[in-house]
């Protein structure tokens, strides 16, 4: 997916608008029927049945006829995309689209169909079931600007970030926090390994968002203090502001787009992190985190409340904004086959010297001293060389990296187990 920041002109800006509000619209009408359908148990209207009772409301409601018929119909073709999907996806039913939270619309297209060569008749019956449709039509202007045509705003220009002009068949327009996007739906080439067939290990934190295992430390972009000092300012402005006023809408557009600056900070971040990775290392290990656990909420009910309720709130937000997941999954998007999980338990705790396992090595958060041997280095490095070396053996199975074999019985101090070389056993 290749996205791009669009300048539509007051314009094109307030026909967009309307193509948002329309695909909208019909979307949720779709979600009314799929779930009245759903309560009679019965088998809701397919796509093409809904196309023709677009039809009809397009004739019925001057609002809906006066919008673009191709926008309201890939609306319905995305809902049956997604209700077939919903048990693969993972997000399961089509929920409702909310103004100013869901603003966008798709624009699909295909290349025309030349007729066949050869006989006249021939020619003439395949033009008469000839079906063509606007093809997507993308323009460069010159180094960083390219332009797009979109129904019934004509040309809208984007800035163009990537070298070259995507040919794709369709592209899908957003709208959020004030600014416009427009998306092309085009699969990328993945990366060439490098050959070298080198590994790497990613251990994922909240002070250090990437340690890798030859000692480097990444850090995802934050806002910068200045900028978190104007989101607490315009959140205590929009507080004190009464409710439903412009001025209560106002600081909190304000907000919103400090927090989208961070976003795409994370986001480019991750873009360019996740290309060095797939460049550069042959096979990359991550660290396997629950992300969907461990940022859940800890409110609980009513009956019994969560516990250190703003606390958590504060964790997941700090564990959120380091983009753990888009790095993981952009990586596997351009080196597919590349990137492997190892489970998270007793990496922090292995000594990647000597294999030891103990919790009293790790001193801190930042520092790692083992017990057995004295070896000292970065905890996150120390992690990240554990899981560069793969799966880490629970204590008291065989280890793979270690070379140890740990005793059953619980010790706080595991002496070695001796390996015998080459002398033959009596």
């Amino acid at each position: 997916m290749s996205r791009f920041r669009m300048y539509p002109t007051p314009q094109q800006e307030h026909v967009m608008l309307d193509h948002c509000a329309h695909a909208r619209y019909v979307w949720n009408l779709a979600v009314e029927q799929h779930s009245h359908w759903r309560r009679g148990r019965r088998a809701a209207p397919g796509f093409a049945e809904q196309c023709r009772q677009l039809t009809m409301a397009r004739h019925e409601s001057e609002w809906l006829g006066a919008g673009n018929a191709r926008v309201q119909q890939q609306a319905l073709k995305d809902f049956a995309k997604a209700k077939q999907a919903r048990f693969t996806s993972g997000f399961g039913e089509p929920t409702w689209r909310k103004k100013f939270k869901h603003e966008g619309f798709r624009v699909i297209g295909a290349d025309r169909v030349p007729a066949p060569c050869g006989d006249e008749n021939a020619q003439l019956n395949a033009r008469d079931k000839l079906v063509v449709s606007r093809a997507v039509v993308v323009q460069k202007l010159n180094r960083r600007w390219a332009q797009v045509k979109v129904p019934g705003c004509g040309w809208v220009r984007f800035r163009l970030s990537r070298a070259e002009v995507p040919q794709v068949k369709s592209f899908r327009v957003t709208f959020r926090n004030g600014q416009w996007h427009v998306a092309f739906a085009v699969i990328p080439e993945p990366v060439e390994a490098p050959g070298t067939g080198e590994v790497i290990g990613i251990d994922r934190g909240v002070k250090i968002t990437a340690a890798l295992s030859d000692g480097r430390r990444l850090n995802c972009p934050q806002l910068t203090v200045k900028e978190r000092a104007q989101i607490r300012k315009r959140q205590r402005r929009a507080a004190r502001a009464p409710k439903g006023s412009d001025r209560k809408a106002g600081e909190y557009a304000k907000v919103a787009k400090l927090k989208a600056r961070e976003a795409n900070r994370r986001k480019d971040w991750c873009e360019k992190t996740s290309t060095a990775l797939a460049r550069t290392y042959g096979l990359v290990r991550f660290e396997k985190l629950n992300i969907k656990d461990m940022t859940a909420s800890a409110g609980g009910t009513v009956d019994q409340p969560g516990k250190n309720v703003r606390q958590k709130a504060g964790m997941n937000r700090v564990i959120l904004a380091q983009g753990w997941g888009l790095l993981r999954r952009r990586t596997e998007d351009k080196a597919p086959g590349r990137v492997e999980d190892v489970p998270a338990p007793y990496t922090s705790l292995r000594c990647s010297a000597c294999g030891w396992i103990e919790k009293n090595s790790r001193k801190s958060q930042a520092e790692f001293v083992c017990v057995s041997c004295g070896f000292t280095c970065n905890a996150d490095t120390n992690a990240a060389v554990n899981v560069a070396a793969g799966q880490v053996e629970r204590p008291g199975h065989s280890a793979r990296a270690g070379g140890t074999t740990r005793p059953n019985r619980r010790s706080s101090v595991r002496e070695p187990q001796l390996i015998w070389v080459g002398i033959p056993f009596s």
